[in-house]
């Protein structure tokens, strides 16, 4: 049964890339503040799985973010069953590794395409709908997940700092419009520094730099922050606590970003 007194209660979000890592925190703890939350992703087995150990507040439904016609089909699904939708986390993102002399064609256009493509999309399928809330005079919040890489620049992964630099100005673009044409949507962005999830741990390895599963190397040990570290992030944002909140980039960080030297 659906929490009556919690931060997200009564509301309906979709949370891509939500069958691990940053976006099955967000969901977890999206559901325990009380929202009705749809879990999306390709990874069908653990996004059917994770939205069963959540509970009846949660639901997954397949997505691959990077086509349109997938991301109307399920904005309107919700909509009709839920009523409206009141929250968009596009935290679905993909990376390889290659700085900008070896970076293939291939792995370019695929990261770019979940990242920036997958984010465009969300966002223009989120506003359509969302400015209808409210009996019309709009209203919902939308958290992009973006990336230090798109602050400070990391040479190993220039296309993943292509593809958030590009959900960074997005968000921007998208805060405006909204303030703009009166719609109450705000569009806000998270920058992680690295958090132990599969995909980090995953890229660490590649790149020889894993040392524990608590740590990355490159110079002195950097302990990774927490999936639920952003989730705190995530839920503030999604919240009426947030109102005045609007284009913001918050780094999520441990200061990382602004240490000399960091890696």
């Amino acid at each position: 049964m659906a929490q009556t007194n919690g931060r997200l209660a009564g509301k309906v979000a979709i949370i891509t890339g939500a069958a691990k890592g940053l976006g099955e925190a967000d969901a977890r703890m999206f559901v325990r503040e009380g929202a009705r939350v749809i879990l999306t992703d390709v990874d069908r087995e653990n996004g059917e799985r994770v939205a069963s150990e959540i509970g009846e507040m949660a639901e997954f439904r397949y997505l691959d973010v990077r086509h349109d016609a997938e991301w109307k089909a399920l904005v309107d699904d919700v909509v009709a069953r839920h009523g409206k939708l009141d929250i968009l986390v596009n935290n679905a993102g993909v990376v390889e590794l290659g700085d900008i002399e070896t970076q293939t064609e291939k792995d370019y256009r695929f990261i770019m395409a979940v990242s920036a493509d997958g984010t465009w999309f969300g966002c223009q399928h989120a506003v359509r709908v969302m400015k209808e809330n409210n009996g019309g005079s709009g209203g919902g919040s939308i958290i992009n997940m973006a990336s230090i890489a798109s602050v400070q620049g990391e040479s190993a992964v220039a296309a993943y700092c292509a593809a958030k630099g590009a959900v960074e100005g997005l968000t921007r673009a998208v805060a405006v419009h909204c303030a703009r044409q009166g719609y109450d949507i705000r569009c806000n962005s998270i920058h992680p520094a690295g958090i132990l999830t599969p995909m980090v741990i995953e890229v660490g390895r590649q790149a020889a730099l894993m040392r524990d599963p608590e740590t990355v190397s490159g110079g002195p040990l950097v302990k990774l922050g927490e999936p639920d570290d952003i989730a705190y992030t995530v839920v503030f944002l999604a919240s009426d606590e947030s109102k005045f909140i609007n284009g913001a980039a918050i780094r999520v960080d441990d200061a990382r970003s602004v240490i000399a030297g960091n890696p």
